[in-house]
């Protein structure tokens, strides 16, 4: 494996976070009966209920796909135990898709383990790379579960949903930077 492929690899690292927000925001745009007052984000992907669930659920297998492609790659090398819990997130987000919400309680699970598993990716990032960013990450996806739990907001369970993945896309998408520049200038 060459410095070339190497360093495309990392682009995996941004576009994986960057495939899911877009369709998230295609199939949000799209709906116009979402709310983020009382929707949960895998609404968008009930295949009787929402006419987007095939973009929404797509955008997140793409994802899934991606973000384990590039764990097993390149980031494996610069965060290996962290790269286990990114390929662990990724399939959850897989299985998220594919388990859609008509499947029920097993939607419930995956989904569960799909946002477990990003927390627990926060927390070894921080430990292995000592990420603030990873800290920042999982103390607002933290929060924000929290907070939707306390019900002190009249928000749908979109909003911790968005937080919590949006913030751990972050680290995740500025390792792949790192990796990408550091590529470039060795």
């Amino acid at each position: 494996m060459g410095d070339l492929s190497e360093r495309n690899y990392a682009l995996f690292g941004i576009l994986g976070p960057l495939s899911a927000v877009i369709f998230i925001i295609m199939a949000i745009v799209l709906s116009p009966w979402f709310s983020w007052e009382t929707n949960a984000l895998s609404d968008l992907g009930h295949p009787v209920q929402s006419d987007v669930a095939s973009l929404f659920n797509f955008g997140l297998l793409l994802c899934g796909f991606l973000t384990i492609f590039y764990s097993i790659t390149i980031f494996r090398n610069y965060a290996k135990y962290t790269s286990y819990f990114l390929v662990f997130v990724g399939l959850a987000l897989q299985l998220v898709a594919t388990f859609d919400e008509i499947y029920g309680d097993l939607h419930f699970l995956v989904s569960v383990l799909f946002f477990m598993g990003l927390g627990f990716a926060s927390i070894s990032y921080f430990i292995e790379k000592k990420s603030v960013l990873a800290v920042v990450a999982f103390v607002f996806g933290s929060v924000s579960w929290m907070l939707y739990g306390l019900e002190l907001f009249e928000i749908g369970i979109a909003v911790p949903e968005a937080i919590s993945a949006f913030a751990v896309a972050s680290w995740i998408m500025l390792s792949a930077l790192r990796l990408y520049s550091n590529k470039l200038t060795t």
